[in-house]
């Protein structure tokens, strides 16, 4: 406000009534823009577990905007010492301050200077615009009438909620936490002053630069000058303030921690979805993550990922979940941010759909044995005619097997198998409901092959699904901050299937042959582990959890190429291993005797195909083991493919590796049998012999007959892809 402007400005406001726009009055009435008292979105801070900063979430992006239910005496004298000293006693315009600036600016009696009231200045940083006299009319009506309307203390504290404070922090309230990491009502006066100086000039105050420091202490100093003539401070509190105010040096503002980016975009998703709220005057959120554990097992993965480079792998994710909680103590979701194609480390791997390889294989057996159609003590065949094209990654066959080795041993062919026995669509269900996916696709479009990784999910999701196993059966939402808005648990299996999986999940022993006792699977404490690994090793990833932890690790590429034949259990199990044990704290050496909670009501039983070769397993009272049985039947029929069978061909492999098994039921007598292919002949081949059809897409029918006899076995239709 300068010279004649400044007198035009009080004839204006003198001369004119004014009111909100929208309000029918005068033709004369001078109409403003706003007679409301509005910000932006509080800015919510994230602190973790111990309370160090993490991030800061921004509406529109800007920071602060924090209301207050309370003006601090002290930052209220500071401000208004230096802002607007008659702020209590003027209608929202200061005549006196208006004229004084005016004669002072004509005369040049004095340096040139402004009016503005602390109302007008919250008029402006509600509707910015082009300096001008009409503009300051315009403030002048909008700041007389937001007075009049609401109070001085309401637009004093609003006016301490917009006022820029530097570094894109608004609002004392949010510049305390911001610089000084302290509530507002415990700054000290020097501190007080120094916040209160700098929305004069907040690119020139900037505190973070000596520079700016030495600005907004020396405009500081004279608020405490000025406190202190009115009394408002005693003497030695104003040398006191005025000597810090001297000695003050550059701020550090909050910084988010270099390894934290992921996890401060999975807290602004939190945010934004309305999962995680805050009180408006206080928008604090107490993370779970605990930011040294997450520094420590950033530098792990990326530590075991070099070791991996070799093999082609790029990338890495790990989380880690407090077992009972589901709090989430730390989530790494890439090794190194940047890269290109193969690294893109600007990718959150924690939520980023993949093949899972064999890490649902539990899931089928939990809801095979909670839908009463599998025992422990039952036999599963483990043999060539496996189900619709399925074969075990080791192309080797274990012959019968219990629940328990069969799932330990990760075999394809029982899972594929179990998984048919159950129904496609009864597992698709479940894993969806279980939160492993959300595809609204036919299940058929998968079909068994869910078994072994045609279902792609999400390692946030996969450590979510292997925690209810860990928790007796009840499925909780993972838990990132206090007060998220989470839905209740509920329990997807019974105590009973999920400890007996965690069992499974849990021996050693049962993992012989295919894992060698003292791998990377083993551990000095019980812990339930499972590998995956997809096609074309692609993907390797490993889930485990301990009495007190639930670990998922994957490793992999960005852009889903293959690796150099590096599964999960030589890969992703190496560092989930190191992850647990530096989890628990366990020495070179040392080896617990702990172990899972057995199923309630069982008993302890040695099952097996042959003494030598039992297992303890948990049987229910009166439960006796079963065997497998292979009678060889009289009619011939067809074991492999199996009925309506839809195989998809690997495009990576050789045309000569894209082949179907064929096999026959085991069939009384020695005989030749000639297959047929679309009625016409294939090959002879021996009964008990296993053949192979070069896979050619469309729809086939296939069917055997035994040579020099007449009838032919029950057709087979195949799809290929």
């Amino acid at each position: 406000m300068r010279g004649f402007g400044a007198v035009l400005l009080v004839v204006a406001l003198g001369s004119v009534p004014f009111s909100c726009l929208g309000e029918k009055d005068s033709p004369k009435t001078l109409h403003f823009w706003d007679c409301e008292l509005a910000a932006p979105r509080a800015t919510e801070i994230v602190y973790d577990r111990n309370g160090a900063f993490i991030t800061q979430i921004a509406h529109g992006g800007e920071f602060g905007y924090w209301p207050l239910d309370e003006i601090p005496e002290r930052f209220a004298l500071a401000t208004l010492a230096l802002e607007d000293r008659r702020f209590w006693t003027h209608a929202g315009v200061d005549v006196r301050a208006i004229l004084r600036a005016a004669w002072h600016d004509l005369f040049g009696r004095h340096k040139r200077e402004g009016a503005s009231t602390i109302a007008m200045q919250v008029a402006r940083m509600q509707k910015p615009g082009p300096r001008g006299l009409w503009q300051k009319v315009q403030e002048g009506a909008t700041a007389i009438t937001l007075v009049a309307r609401f109070g001085h203390e309401a637009v004093l504290k609003h006016y301490l909620r917009l006022a820029p404070y530097g570094g894109g922090s608004h609002g004392a309230a949010h510049a305390a936490r911001f610089w000084l990491d302290k509530p507002l009502q415990d700054l000290s006066w020097a501190e007080t002053a120094l916040l209160a100086a700098v929305p004069q000039a907040p690119g020139a105050m900037n505190l973070a630069r000596a520079s700016g420091v030495r600005r907004a202490a020396a405009r500081a100093a004279r608020a405490i000058d000025a406190l202190a003539r009115e009394g408002r401070i005693d003497a030695a509190q104003a040398a006191l303030a005025k000597a810090q105010l001297h000695a003050m040096k550059p701020l550090n503002p909050l910084r988010r921690p270099e390894d934290a980016l992921h996890v401060a975009r999975r807290y602004e998703r939190l945010v934004r979805d309305g999962l995680i709220a805050t009180p408006a005057n206080d928008p604090r959120i107490h993370a779970s993550i605990d930011l040294p554990l997450e520094a420590r097992m950033a530098r792990l993965a990326r530590r075991y990922l070099d070791a991996f480079r070799d093999f082609g792998a790029r990338q890495v994710a790990v989380m880690v979940v407090e077992r009972g909680s589901n709090a989430v103590l730390a989530e790494v979701g890439s090794a190194r941010f940047g890269g290109g194609l193969a690294e893109a480390g600007g990718f959150d791997f924690t939520r980023v759909s993949r093949s899972p390889g064999s890490t649902l294989k539990p899931f089928v057996y939990a809801l095979a044995i909670e839908r009463g159609l599998l025992a422990p003590s039952d036999m599963l065949a483990d043999v060539p005619e496996g189900a619709s094209g399925v074969n075990n990654a080791d192309g080797l066959y274990l012959g019968p097997l219990s629940p328990r080795q069969a799932l330990a041993n990760s075999r394809n062919v029982p899972a594929a198998n179990l998984l048919r026995r159950v129904g496609v669509e009864e597992n698709f269900r479940f894993l969806h409901d279980l939160g492993l996916h959300e595809i609204e696709a036919p299940a058929d479009s998968f079909g068994v092959a869910m078994a072994i990784g045609a279902l792609p999910t999400r390692l946030d999701r996969l450590t979510r699904a292997y925690a209810m196993l860990a928790d007796d059966g009840v499925l909780s939402d993972l838990a990132y901050a206090a007060g998220q808005r989470r839905a209740p648990p509920r329990r997807a299996l019974s105590v009973d299937t999920a400890r007996l999986i965690t069992s499974f999940l849990s021996d050693p022993q049962a993992r012989l042959p295919t894992f060698p006792r003292y791998g990377t699977l083993e551990y000095p404490f019980a812990v339930a582990v499972k590998t995956g690994t997809s096609q074309g090793y692609r993907d390797a990833w490993t889930l485990a959890y301990s009495k007190r932890y639930v670990v998922g690790v994957w490793l992999g590429r960005a852009d889903a190429s293959p690796m150099r034949e590096l599964g999960g259990a030589a890969s992703s199990a190496r560092l989930a291993r190191a992850v647990l044990t530096q989890l628990h704290g366990v020495k070179p050496g040392e080896i617990s005797d702990e172990s899972f909670d057995p199923p309630p009501g069982r008993l302890a039983a040695d099952v097996g195909p042959a003494p030598e070769a039992a297992l303890r397993e948990w049987l229910k009272p009166g439960e006796a083991p079963r065997a497998a049985t292979f009678a060889p039947e009289t009619e011939l029929k067809i074991a492999t493919p199996e009925p309506d069978t839809h195989v998809w061909r690997n495009p990576e492999q050789p045309a000569s590796l894209n082949k179907l098994a064929l096999k026959l039921k085991p069939l009384a007598g020695a005989a030749q049998v000639v297959w047929y292919v679309d009625g016409e002949p294939f090959v002879t081949a021996d009964a008990e012999e296993t053949v192979f059809w070069p896979l050619r897409p469309g729809r086939h029918r296939i069917a055997a007959r035994l040579t020099l006899r007449k009838g032919f076995s029950p057709s087979v239709r195949v799809v290929v892809e």
